[in-house]
């Protein structure tokens, strides 16, 4: 592997090495440490505000702390989202190590690590499927309601149902786990006149407090940096927990996310003229309308329960209900723009509203077991979930629809603001109805060879089929009882550092179609990876190095040279041989006192069997870093902070309208933010966050080649927060 930036990020972690060194004596007897409540179920060693050391499923299902997972774990907790202003999923991706976004439009994002897009969701350690086509705000979809982000890179197949080679998403919900009053209320307004409320509230609800609640709410309201955008997002969570017994715990719980976002875009701005040079807008430029909307409402019902028995082996089952409901009325812009005149674009009005709804269950029993004079590790657990997803559309009264679709000329497109929103026909026609159905059994154990060497062996029988039809035809593909393996191996070079390596295989169905409207095969491959997990100032800051390798067939790759139309606006094609090779670093904890800090790099190339470079459109090297210090003394009360996120840069090839090969790229940038917050008491507190402080002008969408998005310039955030307990 041929890495021109490595030697720059050893020399960043020897030089946070060195520091550590420096650091030791005085941290030697500060480990922050918050021990389990009473009547707790975990124990959370807390190291500073940015880490955890807490036992995660996300990866392997047995329990494990992220120093014993073998694979690459990097988590946001709710105080690096609070002291960063991160509000959404999209914000979480663009901040965590190892991961990149990719915006579509206003509503939908693609996020990716490792060269391959992330399709694997889970919420408390149960995978769920988001909607079709992503359409339903997730990617966007509030993080109040969440403690904190998992992101774990690399495949895990052996949970989250198919083998996916990029990483898995967990989003770990707040627990009503407070016997008494605490909370917080929280005011904010910001750039383009954003204004933001909101509370959380946990407390005992008997005298016991075996009986326990936890309330949280949002609501957000504001314009943007893009003409005609104003979000109105609203949000609210509720749980309740229940000790049922000393070792049997219940939770029932409902979140409800409502967001009706108004002028919404459908697609991207045009980046070529007709004699193919390159279009320059204003940021602020769309291709949307006053009268656009893409209002959406996801609701989960779910109930859990957690049985210890006596042995020390634990008893989890849970059920979740989603659904997700849409309206739209969109405009889809396409077409050849005339750079004189403006002229030569055309628009498909569009108003569709749909609902998917998903049920699942899920069971897991795991626990510890002696063998030759060693403790061993077992979790065994089956998964059933069920989606059905519906879409109807409406014509417009009196529309051209010339080609089977809706058809109105841009007269001038440098005068962007006159089409009109349509009279709509009363008639809805089905353009969707989709069924998708996953079933998943696994098992796996950790084998204590010696105390310092310990193996990881196990396996999933997957299902996963989808069957229907959507907008370009039937839909008929998956495939049954597949058995994806998983092994890993982790050995204590000494007290504060292991090594580990994991291996797993890949497979994956593909919703992803050719020219001909045909789906593609299935993604198969494997994945393996090799790091070493290091601990420092009693375990105060932690520290991974991972190389990985992943080799796969089939992997979709856009065809550029395909003309869309609003049936089908893309089409795909399979790369053989795909292997993506990199390497990852990152540090995270609290080195000396008040100092926090979480820093990570990742390098990877991705080429196929001729040593073609593939998803050219997503950063293959990226540095992100984020810190804090809250200084005492004279000082004490105040709180600095920064972190800067740097890309490399990407491109995607295709041929221009004047019929020549073109290529579009954004160079290498970076977004820098700032922070800053000042406690007038102890509850009571101010905080200021800038991001893109420089104003970077920057493309947030390369890979459509023909259309693009802006990222968001400069903005800033005041809140104002009280807290109570």
């Amino acid at each position: 592997m041929n890495y021109k930036l490595l030697p720059l990020s050893a020399a960043i972690l020897l030089c946070t090495h060195a520091q550590l060194g420096l650091a030791q004596d005085a941290a030697s007897d500060n480990s922050a440490q918050i021990s389990p409540k009473e009547g707790s179920i975990e124990e959370i060693t807390v190291t500073g505000k940015y880490a955890v050391e807490q036992t995660l499923d996300t990866a392997t299902g047995l329990g494990l702390t992220l120093q014993e997972t073998p694979q690459s774990v990097s988590i946001l907790t709710f105080e690096r989202m609070q002291d960063q202003n991160i509000t959404t999923i999209l914000d979480a991706v663009n901040n965590a190590v190892g991961v990149s976004s990719e915006e579509v439009d206003n509503v939908r994002n693609n996020f990716y690590s490792r060269g391959f897009r992330i399709d694997s969701y889970q919420i408390d350690g149960v995978p769920t499927s988001w909607s079709l086509g992503g359409d339903s705000g997730e990617t966007v979809a509030d993080t109040a309601i969440y403690e904190r982000v998992e992101f774990v890179r690399g495949a895990t197949g052996l949970l989250t149902g198919v083998g996916d080679p990029s990483a898995s998403i967990n989003l770990v919900r707040k627990h009503a786990d407070s016997r008494d009053l605490n909370g917080f209320v929280e005011v904010a307004t910001g750039s383009w006149d954003k204004k933001r409320l909101t509370a959380d509230v946990a407390t005992g609800l008997n005298d016991s407090g075996s009986l326990r609640g936890r309330v949280v709410g949002r609501y957000l309201e504001g314009e943007s940096h893009v003409d005609y955008y104003e979000d109105d997002k609203s949000v609210f969570y509720g749980v309740l927990e229940a000790d049922l017994t000393d070792n049997t715990v219940l939770s029932v719980g409902s979140s409800y996310q409502h967001s009706d976002p108004k002028s919404t875009v459908w697609g991207a701005l045009p980046t070529f003229f007709s004699d193919g040079s390159k279009a320059d807008w204003d940021v602020s430029k769309t291709t949307a309308m006053d009268w656009n909307r893409w209002e959406t409402t996801n609701t989960n019902y779910f109930a859990s329960v957690n049985h210890m028995f006596n042995n020390g082996w634990e008893l989890l089952a849970n059920y979740n209900h989603l659904t997700y409901e849409k309206d739209t009325k969109l405009l889809y812009v396409y077409g050849s723009l005339d750079k004189v005149t403006g002229a030569g674009l055309n628009a498909q009005r569009y108003r569709s509203d749909g609902e998917s709804k998903q049920d699942s269950f899920d069971v897991q029993l795991k626990g510890d077991f002696g063998l030759f004079n060693q403790t061993h590790d077992f979790v065994l657990g089956a998964l059933y979930s069920e989606q059905a997803a519906e879409t109807f559309t409406q014509q417009p009264l009196g529309g051209d629809m010339s080609g089977g679709y809706d058809r109105v000329d841009v007269d001038n497109f440098y005068e962007w603001g006159d089409l009109y929103e349509p009279e709509w026909l009363d008639e809805r026609t089905q353009s969707q109805d989709i069924e998708t159905e996953q079933r998943g059994y696994y098992a796996a154990t950790r084998l204590s060879a010696t105390d310092k060497l310990k193996f990881i062996i196990g396996g999933r029988v997957a299902t996963w089929l989808r069957t229907g039809f959507d907008w370009s035809g039937n839909v008929d593909y998956g495939n049954e009882d597949e058995f994806i393996p998983y092994a890993g191996a982790l050995y204590d070079v000494t007290e504060a550092h292991r090594v580990y390596a994991s291996y797993t295989e890949i497979f994956k169905p593909q919703s992803s179609r050719d020219v001909n409207g045909q789906f593609l095969d299935p993604l198969i491959g494997k994945s393996a990876e090799i790091g070493l997990k290091s601990r420092f100032l009693n375990d105060r800051l932690n520290t991974t190095v991972a190389l990985f390798d992943i080799q796969q067939d089939n992997l979709a790759q856009l065809d550029t040279d395909f003309i869309g139309t609003p049936e089908q606006q893309s089409a795909y094609y399979p790369a053989e041989g795909a292997q993506s090779r990199g390497v990852e670093l990152e540090v995270v904890g609290q080195p000396i006192d008040g100092w926090n800090i979480n820093a990570g790099y990742s390098q990877y190339t991705v080429e196929d069997a001729n040593g073609n470079d593939l998803n050219t459109d997503i950063p293959t090297k990226i540095f992100k870093l984020f810190t804090s210090y809250e200084f005492d003394g004279a000082l004490q009360g105040l709180m600095l902070g920064g972190g800067v996120n740097w890309q490399n840069e990407t491109y995607s090839e295709g041929t221009n309208p004047a019929g020549n090969p073109d290529r579009f790229e954004q160079d290498s940038y970076v977004l820098a933010n700032l922070m800053a917050r000042y406690h007038f008491t102890d509850d009571l507190s101010v905080q200021f966050n800038a991001a893109n402080i420089t104003d970077e002008k920057y493309y947030s969408q390369v890979g459509q080649f023909s259309s693009y998005r802006y990222g968001t310039p400069r903005n800033y955030t005041l809140s104002l927060n009280y807290r109570f307990n």
